[in-house]
């Protein structure tokens, strides 16, 4: 009798250890799964990028492809379209947006609402600017402010001392995505709006990104902020592929900017004497180019390290007008074929 309560005793002590045992080693299996997600998370933390040329032949690192300036973006949205798959995997973007101008409304939506860096398709916001607070045959002087302009810009190679009308000013900015005519346009543009006030350049810039704010809420561009005017990658400065929709549908409605955008060349020469050739950086009008496109009427392209590689670009078809955008693509080419499929998505 003795022997089988001694026995039972010793089952029950053995069958309380298991269980103690057990239960720890599922509390140290829980807090390794926590730790791991932690560290998932902070490798995800968005890396900061400064402005790339437009000629240069892009490849984003894995870093820089999914950068994105504050505030933190949200997660793509399904395609408008009821019961269409998303077409932005392939290849890889993070937005894509067509506008129809005609309708007045996005008829195809992948992420629109997505914030992220606008790159060099600021210049369109810049030049509006510009021509809302100037005339295309004013003359400028480009001067000191070049200073400002970041190393490794994009630039047209307009230099100090030169004077040009503003609508040449524009066509270098435009086409070869010119940062040091973006700075003088900035400038130029402050001054004459404010021409009691005297503005040294950086005070100017500041002036002059105030006014870019103002028109970018005028136009509806609700969740877009911008503090160059070059588009170079800063914290505060981002948009989405919708808003950007919007500027480009404002600046198609400008008739000089409607013209320089869908030019390919153009030579001109300086009131200072200088004459210069500048090429559009968009392929979509290059009628050498593999991505040429008969129903591409221009708009402008856009790199930085944050932004990826991004092309805002419009269309004309069966006399209907179009603008597209794409943001976020890894590689120079790749914004071409998903900007070539969004715009299959016109009727």
């Amino acid at each position: 009798m003795k022997f089988r309560i001694t026995a039972v005793v010793l089952c029950a002590v053995l069958l309380f250890s298991s269980c103690t045992l057990f239960k720890e080693d599922s509390n140290n299996t829980a807090s390794s799964g926590t730790v791991t997600e932690s560290s998932a998370e902070k490798s995800n933390i968005p890396a900061q990028g400064s402005e790339i040329s437009d000629e240069s032949d892009y490849q984003a690192s894995e870093n820089s492809s999914s950068a994105e300036s504050e505030p933190t973006s949200e997660e793509p949205s399904s395609p408008e379209s009821s019961g269409e798959s998303s077409i932005i995997q392939s290849p890889l973007c993070r937005s894509a947006v067509l506008y129809s101008v005609d309708e007045k409304k996005i008829i195809y939506d992948d992420g629109a609402d997505i914030v992220t860096a606008p790159a060099s398709i600021t210049k369109l916001l810049t030049a509006s600017v510009m021509l809302n607070n100037m005339n295309e045959n004013d003359i400028v002087t480009v001067g000191s402010e070049q200073n400002l302009v970041h190393e490794d810009s994009s630039v047209c190679y307009i230099s100090v001392g030169n004077r040009l009308k503003v609508k040449d000013l524009l066509t270098g900015m435009l086409l070869s995505s010119g940062n040091d005519a973006a700075y003088t346009a900035a400038v130029c543009t402050a001054r004459a709006a404010h021409p009691g006030e005297e503005l040294s350049d950086t005070q100017a810039v500041s002036v002059f990104c105030g006014m870019m704010n103002e028109l970018a809420a005028e136009i509806g561009m609700s969740s877009s902020h911008f503090s160059t005017p070059d588009g170079w990658d800063e914290d505060n400065q981002y948009v989405t592929a919708a808003d950007l929709a919007k500027l480009c549908e404002y600046a198609l409605s400008i008739p000089t900017l409607r013209l320089i955008v869908g030019t390919f060349q153009k030579s001109v020469v300086f009131e200072s004497g200088e004459s210069m050739t500048w090429t559009n950086t968009n392929k979509l009008i290059d009628p050498n180019s593999n991505y040429y496109c008969e129903y591409a009427t221009g708009m402008k392209t856009g790199t930085t390290d944050n932004a990826g590689c991004c092309l805002a670009a419009s269309f004309v078809k069966n006399g209907k007008t179009y603008v597209s955008v794409v943001t976020g693509c890894n590689a120079s080419d790749d914004r071409y074929e998903m900007t070539l499929k969004v715009f299959d998505k016109a009727k």
